[in-house]
């Protein structure tokens, strides 16, 4: 597993190849099998195929126009009634105060991590996006003011080969027992 998380990078060029169904379900399916506290299970993923909705996506992503190369998005959508069961208002954006947003992004967060993952594992590349604000995408999409749009997956046939990114040594981030 640590040569998959070694060798994955950020694509952002694209194959003009489309990607085969089974794969974006077996990308899926990772996501679906990650784990999230109390087994909420917080995610839901909207598939973005077509290049009138892509579009549209790329545009509420502040116009990173290198994102229509991918034939496929999976929007990652975190969604608070897992957690909040009562019929009440919930606004979600940036400066919501409730705790669970923060647990519904984390786990999220943990999906997608682990469809980014499976992506490269299937000789797929992809990229995680997030510029953007609740107001320019949900509306997009149709995404109710109760959910949270965590990020954008873009997939496909990478067309590129990125040099790996510098990383941190070990000892420069790990602490044990205190700070």
């Amino acid at each position: 597993m640590i040569k998959e998380i070694e060798i994955r990078r950020s694509i952002r060029k694209y194959a003009d190849q489309p990607v085969e169904n089974e794969k974006i379900t077996e990308v899926l399916e990772s996501g679906r099998l990650a784990p999230s506290g109390n087994n909420t299970q917080p995610w839901r993923y909207i598939v973005v195929k077509s290049e009138e909705m892509r579009q549209k996506v790329m545009e509420a992503s502040h116009n990173q126009k290198w994102m229509l190369t991918a034939p496929i998005f999976i929007v990652c959508v975190a969604d608070i009634r897992c957690r909040i069961k009562e019929d009440v208002a919930v606004y979600l954006d940036d400066n919501s105060p409730e705790d669970e947003v923060k647990r519904i992004i984390r786990d999220t967060s943990i999906s997608a991590g682990y469809m980014l993952l499976q992506a490269n594992n299937l000789g797929l590349g992809a990229c995680w996006v997030a510029e953007f604000t609740q107001e320019e995408i949900r509306p997009v999409l149709n995404i109710p003011s109760d959910k949270y749009v965590v990020g954008v997956i873009t997939i496909g046939y990478p067309a590129e080969t990125p040099k790996p990114r510098p990383r941190r040594n070990l000892e420069d981030i790990v602490h044990y027992e205190t700070w």
